[in-house]
């Protein structure tokens, strides 16, 4: 009597914990799969911010090149030509505010989802 009660316990034991492995693993896939899409969004962030920062610069030094007449057109222009090539939009462009033959421009670039645009601003103009 006393074997059959001891293998009633020990499998009664063992039957309680049955699929915690199952749980276990569940919850840690879970994890990963948000720990993954996190690092997935920082990188779309960090490559939308990078594509602000190039659209700038480059529409900043069209602008300054058209301010000072070294190419045709209107500089704001030029800088909105520029920014939307490389997928930007002109948020403002302010030309002479920092001296003759300057160009001050802010772009953003749209992320869509849940994240906001990313922001680009540059300056440019003729060397000191």
């Amino acid at each position: 009597m006393g074997r059959a009660l001891a293998r009633c316990c020990r499998g009664e034991h063992r039957d309680a914990e049955r699929g915690a492995g199952t749980l276990l693993m569940a919850g840690l896939a879970l994890l990963a799969l948000l720990l993954i899409a996190s690092v997935a969004l920082l990188l779309q962030a960090a490559t939308a911010a990078s594509q602000a920062a190039t659209a700038a610069d480059l529409a900043a030094l069209a602008a300054a090149d058209a301010a000072r007449g070294i190419s045709p057109g209107d500089p704001c222009s030029a800088a909105g030509t520029v920014a939307e090539r490389h997928g930007a939009a002109v948020e403002s462009c302010e030309i002479g505010d920092a001296g003759p033959g300057t160009a001050l421009v802010r772009v953003s670039v749209a992320l869509g989802g849940i994240l906001p645009d990313a922001a680009g601003a540059a300056r440019a103009g003729p060397p000191p």
